[in-house]
């Protein structure tokens, strides 16, 4: 090749990392514009309608101005902490035997179902929770929307853990073995404390997601006007509260509607950027 072919390949070469370094870019700012958009909007029409009352107060009739949406906040960690009771055991231990067993039949079936549930939208959960278990009860229940949330919870609880789990050293395994101890307290004492900030940064993540559900919801726990005295019974959630004030026709609803929108944001923020400071102190630490 001649130099000044050679010079018109370099040049190429360097105009194509531009203009692929430029597109990056742009897509990039578009994202976070797209991102800081969608917070101003929550926070300035939201922050117009929250007041002790929207926090504290319980719905009133519809066309009647007042009331809050305290029920729908209780309902909603209400929910969170369900569907943790459930899916939180599920998707330790499978992702502990899919990082510790690594091979075999059951491990890669486990391992594709996880993936494929991970892809499944929330709410075939909510359908297929209404089948089985509204069904079954002939009514909405918290215990339903937290069944549903729970499904939405175990795939990314237990990559993560896979994921945290196999980072672990293999020489911190060898060592505990070296000195007599059993494969499950190894496990247990060695392999879980040192994967706990990757467990803790996924388990955040998951439950981030599981909050801002509102479609498996619509299926399952559907709302209330009161404060949940019985899981067996319905219950509020922001997400549900916020798309059914928003279709009606009342301005005062409207408001709230935002309001709800404001609070769950800021718990699913809390989560988001608590997850993403752990996972940094992780790789600080690594």
């Amino acid at each position: 090749m001649s130099d000044a072919a050679r010079v018109r390949t370099l040049a190429s070469r360097r105009a194509s990392e531009s203009f692929v370094r430029g597109l990056a870019a742009g897509v990039t700012a578009l994202t976070v514009v797209g991102l800081a958009s969608v917070l101003f909007s929550v926070v300035g029409y939201g922050a117009r309608g929250l007041s002790m009352t929207t926090l504290t107060a319980l719905p009133r009739p519809a066309g009647v101005p007042g009331g809050g949406v305290a029920n729908a906040i209780v309902g909603t960690l209400l929910l969170v902490a369900l569907a943790c009771a459930i899916a939180l055991p599920v998707g330790l231990l499978a992702g502990i035997h899919l990082a510790e067993a690594r091979t075999g039949k059951l491990v890669r079936l486990a391992r594709t179902a996880a993936d494929a549930l991970a892809a499944v939208p929330s709410v075939v959960f909510g359908i297929f929770v209404f089948g089985v278990l509204v069904a079954w009860m002939k009514h909405f229940s918290a215990l339903a929307g937290g069944a549903a949330l729970a499904l939405t919870m175990i795939p990314t609880v237990t990559r993560a853990t896979e994921v945290a789990v196999r980072a672990v050293p293999e020489r911190l395994r060898e060592a505990a073995l070296a000195l007599g101890a059993t494969r499950h307290r190894v496990i247990a004492q060695v392999v879980l404390p040192s994967a706990a900030r990757g467990i803790a940064t996924g388990v955040l993540l998951a439950v981030g997601r599981a909050a801002g559900e509102a479609a498996p919801l619509l299926f399952t726990a559907w709302e209330s006007r009161f404060f949940c005295d019985d899981l067996r019974e319905p219950t509020a959630s922001l997400p549900v509260s916020i798309f059914t004030y928003t279709i009606s026709p009342y301005d005062d609803l409207h408001a709230q509607a935002w309001a709800a929108a404001l609070v769950l944001v800021s718990l699913v923020l809390v989560f988001q950027v608590t997850a993403r400071l752990l996972s940094k102190r992780r790789d600080d630490v690594s």
